[in-house]
């Protein structure tokens, strides 16, 4: 099977009669891809920020791009606020996705031992994903807003486009930690955002802050915390996926709890 790294240059080809069936992209830039005349049946797509900026997504010449949103939105309540842009409005925001976050963790609690650690097609498990979020909390919140110097919790997982971007990867452990540690650390930074939510002010919101991945691009506290948003939201769908399909697995007659 051939594979193309992100240092092969395809910018611009053209794949006429090619078959691709069973191909995967991850992580692959493919905007402004031109599809006709293709078969697409069984296609799975991924695409977290298919609404940013004038982005559209055409099948037949219909843009689903704000449908697919409508969905997830009706999938998961509380999902649309996450662009919320006072105070009170994001307290509500934190607060939604606390609860589906809690409920989320009370299904897991209730499925067969070691489910927290199984891995679907090479994608974080369920804990490392609570992990990831714990890197996420200490990167927009402890480094970005409150500009901690050492905000990092040895238990984060961190990305691959994080370690290019410089982080000290020696501050994360490598032994794999127990779940129990792992749900004690994650709540701690749950009720960090809340605590530091609570005592918001619009005049917050408008402070200036530095992007910690890439300085030259300023941000806000706002925008700190709708990245935080956006973090959570994603990687819960990411987290649900998964777990559906863990269960679909043990048990074909699993249904999609998302309809």
């Amino acid at each position: 099977m051939a594979i193309f790294t992100r240092s092969d240059d395809l910018q611009g080809a053209e794949f006429v009669d090619a078959d691709l069936r069973g191909a995967r992209f991850v992580g692959a830039d493919l905007s402004g891809v031109v599809m006709r005349g293709v078969d697409v049946a069984g296609a799975d797509i991924d695409a977290p920020w298919l609404l940013d900026g004038e982005s559209f997504l055409r099948v037949n010449g219909v843009d689903v791009a704000r449908l697919v949103e409508a969905e997830l939105n009706r999938r998961f309540p509380g999902r649309a606020d996450r662009r919320a842009e006072d105070p009170d409005g994001l307290r509500a925001a934190w607060a939604a996705l606390e609860r589906t976050w809690a409920a989320t963790l009370d299904h897991v609690a209730a499925m067969p031992d070691g489910t927290v650690d199984v891995s679907v097609d090479g994608e974080w498990s369920f804990s490392q994903t609570l992990r990831h979020l714990v890197l996420a909390t200490d990167t927009w919140l402890g480094k970005a807003i409150l500009e901690m110097q050492q905000p990092y919790h040895p238990i984060g997982v961190a990305n691959a486009e994080a370690e290019d971007e410089g982080l000290d990867m020696s501050i994360f452990m490598k032994d794999t930690p127990s779940y129990a540690d792992v749900l004690q650390v994650r709540a701690e930074r749950v009720a960090m955002v809340r605590d530091f939510l609570a005592t918001l002010t619009s005049e917050d919101l408008a402070a200036p802050r530095e992007n910690p991945w890439a300085p030259q691009y300023p941000e806000t506290t706002l925008s700190c915390l709708h990245t935080i948003l956006e973090e959570e939201w994603e990687h819960h769908r990411y987290a649900v996926r998964d777990l559906d399909a863990i269960e679909a697995k043990s048990d074909p007659r699993a249904g999609d709890r998302g309809d």
